[in-house]
């Protein structure tokens, strides 16, 4: 957690603190899962897994800071690649065998019986029944099922947690699929059943064991940096870096006044479990000593102190920019649940500007508009904070030499202040005035794009006046070879009509000529009939003649 100095300004940017944000993409794992804890110390009413429960939240102070998420792709896909596990989807073929009900295995006799044991039988199963035996534990710490499921699964965590043999030793033996069972009861995190997420054998068992941060986007050695502190030394499971000292979950939300960091010790602390468990209070100032009094937040792990207006005014001030309008909100919301027990001035004078910018973000106001209100409303309070450290010390004196010092911290401070605002509205300023720049560029191509545009439409329009000018000149030349054509077919038609009339003719007078020299060698043959008639009739005469001569 930052200071008002900003020496420790940031802890969630450093290496130590927690992993990085992750954007959410199309194809990551972005459900929000209640999960059950680890350690069944930390949890002893039985707390029970529950799916999407980021819509189900029973007070103000009940937010998503008790709750464990899911790693998105980009975590999930580091982790492949540190762990040499990056595998390439592709469609295999596979062969489906049919399991007797004496070769099954149920959840309960993975959690109950010998590692080497169920190791055997599952190196006998199709990878189809290993799947459908993980799918049925996914469903069960979804919790859709209802309390029944519940009780199955606190059920399946007694039996594994109960056991002695389940060690690093035995469970090298185990089988694949074995190891992510236990591991998924065990931790309450359906995150290590995924398809997607392939953690190595050896990293699964440092899980299961307590050697290794159950946060697939963490998975640092436990105890993490080699902590001595009772907190990490005692509880099995916890990491310093990046769960909850109180909760023992964790979550990928980084900047943000969502999570408390120690100025001692670096261990952290939802805020919401830190309002819930009385962590934050008021308390006499870490600077001035025993008076004035104001908001403290007294850190689990080492039982000491961290002021809050400062941490706030860091996060704010190296944060607060790249917020947009929700994270603001949410961000404001809290800060003024900080700091609505605060009693002295500049606290409450805090919590009421929150709720103040609350209200008119939720009436309009824009997040830059709120943004730079408060960022304004935290130099004042800086500035006016001499004024009530003069208030407060009213009833001591103090050398004129340590007031000197403390008025030019202030002024020093100031100075700081207003280099950094002068600084931003500067760099504020050069980045709207190359905007400006770019408009007026931009608006210049505009412009010489509509010109361009005007003047291929007039050449387009005269472009059109030519071609309807040909279309009609050439419809007019349609219109006379029409006419032309419809005279030719006319004068063919006539020409057509005489030669009928001809060919009729000719026919006509060839039939009677035919018909006329047919006659007359009719006519012909008739004649030399008749004078061939006429020789035989002469020849008998005489023949017959000269008979009668003879006779007599």
């Amino acid at each position: 957690m930052g200071t008002s100095s900003g020496s420790n300004i940031h802890h969630q940017s450093s290496s130590k603190m927690l992993p990085p944000r992750q954007q959410p993409r199309s194809g990551g794992l972005q459900t929000s899962l209640s999960l059950v804890t680890s350690d069944p110390m930390l949890s002893p009413d039985g707390q029970e897994p529950r799916s999407n429960s980021d819509n189900v939240r029973g007070s103000p102070t009940e937010s998503a800071s008790s709750r464990e998420t899911w790693p998105t792709a980009d975590v999930l896909m580091a982790k492949k690649m540190e762990n040499g596990k990056v595998e390439i989807d592709c469609p295999e073929q596979s062969v489906i065998r049919r399991v007797s009900s004496a070769d099954k295995i149920s959840l309960r006799e993975v959690a109950r019986e010998r590692v080497d044991a169920i190791s055997e039988k599952m190196h006998q199963l199709p990878d189809e029944f290993l799947e459908e035996l993980k799918n049925g534990l996914r469903a069960i710490l979804e919790g859709n099922g209802g309390s029944q499921q519940r009780e199955e699964f606190l059920t399946l965590q007694r039996l594994v947690q109960s056991r002695t043999d389940l060690t690093a030793k035995t469970l090298i033996r185990a089988h694949r699929v074995q190891l992510e069972i236990l591991v998924a009861i065990n931790t309450g995190i359906q995150a290590f059943l995924h398809p997607n997420i392939s953690l190595s054998q050896t990293s699964l068992i440092e899980v299961f064991v307590y050697k290794r941060c159950r946060n697939i986007a963490c998975q640092n050695q436990l105890p993490a940096e080699d902590c001595t502190c009772e907190t990490c030394t005692n509880r099995n499971g916890f990491c310093n870096l990046c769960m909850c000292v109180i909760c023992n979950k964790f979550d990928f939300e980084v900047n943000t006044c969502r999570w408390i960091g120690c100025d001692l010790c670096s261990h952290w602390t939802h805020t919401d479990c830190a309002i819930r468990d009385g962590q934050i209070c008021m308390g006499p100032s870490v600077k001035s000593g025993a008076a004035p009094t104001e908001m403290l937040f007294r850190c689990r792990a080492c039982n000491r102190t961290s002021e809050l207006l400062g941490w706030v005014k860091d996060v704010f001030q190296h944060c607060a920019p790249a917020w947009g309008r929700e994270a603001l909100m949410r961000e404001l919301d809290f800060v003024s649940r900080i700091f609505r027990g605060s009693e002295d001035h500049r606290g409450r004078k805090l919590f009421w500007k929150c709720d103040e910018l609350i209200e008119k973000m939720k009436g309009g106001d824009g997040e830059s508009t709120a943004c730079r209100a408060i960022l304004m409303f935290f130099q004042e309070l800086e500035v006016d904070s001499p004024k009530s450290l003069e208030n407060g010390e009213s009833g001591r004196l103090i050398a004129p030499q340590e007031a000197c010092n403390r008025i030019a911290e202030v002024v020093q401070e100031a100075i700081r202040k207003m280099e950094m605002v002068a600084d931003e509205k500067m760099r504020m300023f050069k980045k709207a005035r190359m905007a400006l720049d770019a408009c007026d560029k931009e608006l210049e191509d505009k412009a010489r794009e509509v010109t361009e545009l005007k003047l291929d439409r007039q050449k387009k329009k005269l472009q059109i006046e030519e071609l309807e000018r040909i279309v009609r000149l050439k419809q007019a030349e349609a219109d006379m070879f029409q006419l032309k054509a419809n005279e030719a077919k006319r004068e063919a038609d006539r020409l057509q009509r005489i030669a009928l009339a001809k060919s009729d003719k000719s026919e006509e007078e060839y039939a009677s000529s035919y018909l006329k020299l047919r006659l007359s060698e009719a006519e012909a043959e008739k004649q030399y009939l008749f004078e061939k008639i006429k020789l035989q009739e002469s020849s008998r005469a005489s023949q017959s003649g000269a008979g009668v001569t003879l006779h007599r």
